[in-house]
């Protein structure tokens, strides 16, 4: 299929400084719980990516001395020569499709507390640590200034010997010491490093003059730079220090990469932010500087990437999230097949992974981590073993993607949902506060399984074992979800609540109630026990909150509305909201009793008690996987009553209720070992230590 003209533009190759980019897309440095730690799974993943068309492939951040690292988060590493070898893994694979290798390299001074290496964090200020462990950070003087430049050009000078084309300087997300330097609530020096912007600019004038003259020959010298920081006059700002710092440095590198700070703005989750939501802080950059502008803001859209490159906005489309839900974006539009693009959904599951120190992950890819691990490829699959067919039963996040991927092997597919549509829990979660862009992983994969001539579509068709066993076909997967429970037993409690029995069905809801609506019958005064940490506690209490007669108070025994959420770097805004809306949160309690028109809350650390008056109880606790069928067709192929029937697999919530993205990974793990190794016995490949004597 022919590319689509208007897209043209993207595919042009643009010169930064000495290398030259093959088209505008721009995979900016991303984390990804691999680095140094799993060299071979990182540059497997970035390879991938470069396959997939983009220009430009970066590594995450990759600490230049151990006098800033960052255990136990698992970033890149160019200490010494020693580490060259790995990361000429990941530039090799990225080179073997054409595209240019850049490395982030960070020092990231007092906000590295450097668990493993012991040394003592520096930073332009002696003060406490930003990662809130028990240490300060003492004030770097002049001859540990010299270092820190000496220790930058060294690490340029490897990554130039690693093969990357394009080497960062970087002052970004409140995490470097070129960034500490430049704020004034971090640098309160009084020497020719503090004092006076200018003053406080100069260490990052002397690092890219430096790296220039390292490296600028054969490789590009990048400044990834944070803009704004949205702290108004607390700190640097479009508008004022952020717009004259691309003044003062607007010639010196050959590309800008900007965005604003901190992380959790950089990368805001779609609940809380749109694409683009970056440009009003970053499009003054290219007015100002001759060189090539890289930004980002979680563009899927192509129309939305040429219009910033025709308004002269940007040069280049950055992206992290956007690569990772799909690697193979840029490849689909020069292939005229921009409607199968798998847009990010904006769920931060990949931000997450690095925040919990596991490899990354994300909830429309679930191949994202698995590209050496598995040897799975984002856009292609082994072909299918046999010509029988399958059964899918339950069109879900796990029955869509088991059901595509097996399309795609070629099997004859039949996909039953018992509802009217596909889509399983999606398509109530999706209509909750926030959450439409989850319709994405629904309708991609639909649309695509709508395409195929050997995938049958079969709604309004709940089937039961004698359905099933009549149906005759060999392999069956049974994806038929999971319901929230309705007596409280979860986390927390272990048997239903006490005085459950004793409320009237009508005044007992579960998020399976409420999924879905907008407004609704007045609840009175709703207590809410949230036991389940994640998104659905604190979006179901702001819908709550927004329904006329409806006063709501949160009870949870975590410290924070929607605790597990801090990983998504959304927590704060989830919990800020509800503040707006008037909730009542009463955290680190549990919910210890009701009756007819009262709770009763304990402390999780005195075991004191509250008591609340309530109208109605919504419990948001835990989930049962609906395993009925698949048990039923278990025990009647254990007694010789479905012999037919080769291969049964219970997949997502039905299997072990969780986030949309295991779901999603159990279905695409079904279809890639059916008729092959059972999932359990398929080890994958591992990176182990090197051990000598």
């Amino acid at each position: 299929m022919a590319r689509d003209p208007r897209y043209d533009i993207l595919f042009e190759p643009v010169a930064i400084g000495p290398v030259t980019a093959p088209n505008r897309f721009y995979q900016v440095p991303h984390c990804n719980g691999m680095g140094h730690r799993h060299p071979r799974r990182h540059a497997a993943m970035r390879g991938i990516k470069a396959q997939g068309g983009w220009g430009v492939v970066c590594t995450e951040e990759v600490e230049i001395h151990p006098s800033s690292e960052l255990t136990p988060y698992i970033e890149g590493r160019l200490w010494d020569d020693r580490d060259i070898a790995a990361m000429r893994l990941m530039t090799d694979a990225v080179h073997a499709h054409g595209s240019l290798a850049g490395i982030e390299l960070a020092y990231n001074g007092h906000h590295a507390p450097n668990r493993d290496s012991r040394l003592p964090p520096m930073a332009p200020s002696a003060g406490p640590v930003i990662a809130h462990d028990p240490i300060s950070a003492r004030a770097m003087d002049k001859t540990d200034i010299r270092n820190f430049r000496r220790w930058h050009r060294d690490a340029a000078l490897r990554a130039r010997e690693a093969g990357f084309d394009i080497v960062y300087v970087y002052a970004g997300h409140d995490m470097t010491t070129l960034m500490h330097f430049m704020q004034r609530r971090n640098n309160r020096r009084g020497d020719e490093y503090g004092g006076a912007l200018e003053n406080r600019v100069r260490l990052t004038r002397e690092v890219l003059e430096e790296t220039r003259d390292a490296v600028g020959d054969t490789c590009a010298v990048a400044f990834r730079f944070a803009v704004d920081e949205l702290m108004g006059d607390d700190g640097i700002a479009a508008d004022g220090e952020g717009r004259e710092i691309v003044e003062m440095l607007a010639e010196l590198p050959d590309l800008w990469d900007v965005n604003v700070s901190d992380w959790s703005n950089d990368s805001v989750t779609a609940r809380f932010a749109e694409e683009g939501y970056q440009d009003p802080y970053t499009a003054f950059v290219k007015s100002v500087t001759s060189k090539p502008v890289v930004g980002v803001g979680r563009y899927t859209s192509p129309d939305a990437m040429v219009a910033k490159i025709k308004k002269g906005q940007l040069d280049f489309i950055g992206a992290a999230r956007p690569s990772i839900a799909d690697p193979f974006l840029p490849a689909k539009l020069a292939d005229g097949r921009a409607d199968e693009i798998r847009e990010c959904i904006g769920c931060n599951i990949c931000v997450a992974g690095d925040n919990r120190v596991a490899p990354i992950r994300c909830t429309q890819n679930p191949t994202m981590g698995e590209e050496w691990r598995r040897g799975w490829h984002p856009e292609t699959i082994a072909p299918k073993a046999s010509d029988d067919p399958v059964l899918v039963v339950g069109g879900g996040p796990a029955g869509l993607e088991c059901a595509l991927q097996l399309g795609k092997r070629g099997y004859p597919v039949t996909l039953a949902e018992a509802s009217g549509a596909l889509g399983g829990r999606l398509n109530g979660e999706t209509r909750l506060p926030g959450l439409a862009s989850y319709g994405r992983v629904r309708d991609y994969r639909e649309y695509l399984l709508r395409q195929m001539a050997n995938v049958d579509i079969y709604l309004d068709s709940p089937l039961d074992a004698d359905a099933v066993i009549e149906f005759a076909t060999p392999h069956v997967v049974i994806a038929t979800g999971s319901t929230w429970r309705r007596d409280g037993t979860g986390r927390t409690l272990h048997e239903p609540l006490q005085g459950i029995e004793t409320l009237d069905t009508q005044k007992v809801l579960t998020p399976d109630d409420l999924t879905g609506e907008g407004g609704g019958a007045p609840l009175g005064r709703v207590v809410l026990f949230d036991d389940d940490h994640y998104l659905m506690g604190g979006v179901l209490a702001e819908l709550l909150a927004a329904r006329d007669g409806t006063e709501v108070t949160l009870v949870t025994n975590a410290p924070l509305v929607s605790a597990w959420t801090e990983y998504t770097m959304e927590q704060h805004r989830i919990q800020g909201r509800l503040i707006e809306l008037g909730v009542t949160i009463a955290a680190n309690r549990t919910l210890s009793s009701v009756t007819r028109d009262q709770a009763q809350t304990a402390c999780v650390f005195t075991g004191r008690t509250e008591t609340l008056a309530m109208d109605t109880l919504v419990l948001v606790t835990a989930r049962d996987g609906l395993d009925g069928l698949f048990r039923d067709l278990r025990t009647r192929q254990e007694n010789g009553g479905a012999d037919h029937i080769r291969t049964l697999e219970a997949i997502g919530d039905c299997l072990a209720p969780g986030s949309v993205a295991n779901a999603i990974f159990l279905g695409h793990l079904a279809a890639r070992n059916l008729e092959g190794e059972p999932w359990d016995a398929a080890l994958f490949n591992r990176e182990l230590p090197e051990i000598s004597l």
